[in-house]
């Protein structure tokens, strides 16, 4: 039985990882609602929901990020790179 490196398993839970664009902005800030993320605060200090920013990020405009989906959504999750410091989970957030 293959047993896969701890590292590739959130790689495998990616649904799409877009190429971004060399203008692509990253992520600053979740935005939350009732405690669940509801949306995303960019570097050019744009805001936008899940589902604009999960279009964006295909489009290439959004970098260090990967598309999942659960239960038939799709959300933006954080390229594994060995640093939990930029994860999304790790961002400073707002209430919406």
């Amino acid at each position: 039985m293959d047993k896969k490196d701890s590292s590739t398993l959130p790689m495998m839970a990616m649904k799409d990882i877009p190429t971004p664009n060399e203008d692509a902005e990253k992520i600053t800030a979740l935005v939350k609602e009732s405690g669940r993320v509801a949306g995303y605060k960019l570097s050019g200090g744009n805001v936008l929901n899940k589902e604009e920013a999960v279009d964006l990020a295909k489009q290439g405009g959004i970098k260090d990020v990967g598309v999942a989906e659960r239960d038939g959504n799709e959300y933006l999750k954080s390229l594994p790179d060995g640093d939990e410091e930029n994860n999304l989970s790790n961002l400073s957030s707002e209430t919406k």
